[in-house]
């Protein structure tokens, strides 16, 4: 049985008196898989998911997410004051960001959404791949917990 997936990103700031909140809903409909992890990441690269083809099995150590069925990507940084890398891997590229401590990081669609290019190249738009991967480093000698939660139709 399918279900609707709401994301809501909401931000409140008043500045002199000024309203700058905002908020924004998502619905993503026909939902049938969800993915949802937390692990502890230790102080070394730790690959927390991976992309098939297809789902690979089951049980409580499986990661394998099927491609081109994810709709919605999210990965939190749960502790408080550690910063974590986060390395999306393609098909042959790949691309690091920092996720500050309580923060997080979200993607659409994985199939055909990412490319990194150095910067001396112009972005190519119409060369993204899939995501085969995410693995994170926490950077220094600290275990910090993160969130992975992925939905899939």
């Amino acid at each position: 049985m399918a279900g609707t997936l709401k994301v809501k990103i909401q931000e409140d700031i008043v500045l002199d008196n000024q309203d700058y909140g905002s908020k924004r809903v998502l619905e993503i409909g026909s939902i049938a898989d969800v993915f949802k992890r937390i692990i502890s990441v230790p102080p070394t690269d730790t690959l927390v998911t991976i992309f098939n083809s297809a789902v690979s099995g089951g049980g409580s150590t499986n990661t394998a997410v099927d491609t081109e069925n994810v709709r919605y990507l999210r990965i939190t940084n749960l502790d408080s004051s550690n910063d974590v890398n986060i390395a999306i891997i393609g098909t042959t590229d790949n691309f690091q960001v920092l996720l500050e401590a309580g923060k997080s990081f979200m993607m659409g669609k994985i199939e055909d959404s990412m490319d990194a290019v150095t910067s001396s190249v112009a972005p190519l738009f119409n060369a993204l791949q899939d995501v085969d991967a995410i693995k994170v480093d926490t950077g220094a000698s600290n275990t910090v917990q993160i969130e992975v939660f992925v939905a899939s139709v």
